[in-house]
């Protein structure tokens, strides 16, 4: 059974729900930067704004964390919201527990951005940390909902203008599927207040409104060629409705020689992770991320 800490991600999204089904009240609207009051303060973490070449950014520095490993960190939002702060304290306790710097980035947002701008972006902040002198081998990427689907179409692009790629990927709930063809739509429908598959389509017509095919293979990861992609963690809920996209990445990775892993957590919502620092759940999921990438990284 999911904790009382962890329904509160749960009751946001029917708040989200709600306010999607009632615009005219404005008055009610919580803001996407409100979505980072489900996180605890992480402690011991520095937080400082960027410029990571052309793309904003903030670094994360953890007292006594490894000043030459870092995490990029790629929040989500549906490419239409999200930010630095509504997520800099979930990727500060990824950082603290890991051992390492980490630059989270934000990006340009739809409707007013389509992609590749999204990519663009992410991509010239992997660049910015090479240019900085962090070798490949000692970073690794990390996503949440669509910013777990960017992570894999940034290292795409990366491997595509020839850049060397990172040592490891985490992704959380990612959305890596634009046509939404998992069978968990329907299957947890009743259990996801909010991301069923007509709210995700809309959001991934906004993504793909400059006319791109969902199936391009770099905003459609899952119809890329991943052979040779760094090692992959994945982590899901098991009520979201976005399940069977981590399931996919899953066994498509694996099908090209990936070496990846699922946790899927029972009772759990999209990016339930958010509620890190109250919510066991949350808790136990950033300890296995942090566990999992630290040897990768070369600090175990």
């Amino acid at each position: 059974m999911p904790s009382t800490q962890s329904r509160k991600v749960r009751d946001m999204y029917v708040r989200w729900a709600w306010n999607n089904r009632h615009p005219e009240r404005a008055d009610v609207y919580e803001g996407g930067d409100h979505w980072g009051d489900l996180t605890a303060e992480p402690g011991a973490v520095d937080f400082t704004e960027t410029d990571a070449g052309g793309t904003p950014g903030m670094w994360l520095d953890p007292k006594d964390a490894a000043w030459d490993r870092v995490i990029l960190c790629v929040h989500g939002g549906g490419f239409v919201g999200g930010s630095l702060y509504s997520h800099r304290k979930l990727y500060g306790r990824l950082a603290r527990q890991a051992g390492t710097r980490a630059l989270l980035v934000t990006y340009r947002h739809t409707p007013r951005h389509v992609f590749p701008a999204q990519v663009d972006d992410v991509t010239g902040a992997y660049r910015y940390l090479l240019g900085q002198g962090f070798e490949p081998g000692r970073i690794a990427l990390a996503g949440d909902s669509s910013g777990g689907g960017l992570v894999l179409s940034t290292v795409l692009r990366a491997r595509r203008d020839g850049l060397p790629l990172p040592a490891a990927l985490m992704l959380m709930s990612a959305w890596a599927d634009l046509e939404q063809r998992g069978a968990s739509y329907d299957a947890n429908r009743e259990r996801d207040p909010l991301f069923h598959r007509e709210f995700v389509q809309a959001l991934a017509d906004m993504y793909l409104a400059g006319g791109t095919s969902p199936r391009d293979p770099v905003a459609g990861p899952l119809h890329a060629d991943l052979t040779g992609l760094p090692p992959m963690l994945l982590q899901a809920g098991a009520d979201e409705c976005c399940l069977d996209d981590s399931r996919a990445v899953e066994k498509y990775a694996r099908d090209h020689g990936v070496d990846v892993r699922l946790d899927v957590f029972p009772g759990q919502q999209h990016t339930f992770q958010m509620a890190a620092g109250h919510a066991p759940e949350a808790d136990e999921a950033l300890t296995a991320l942090a566990a999992w990438v630290r040897p990768r990284l070369g600090l175990d």
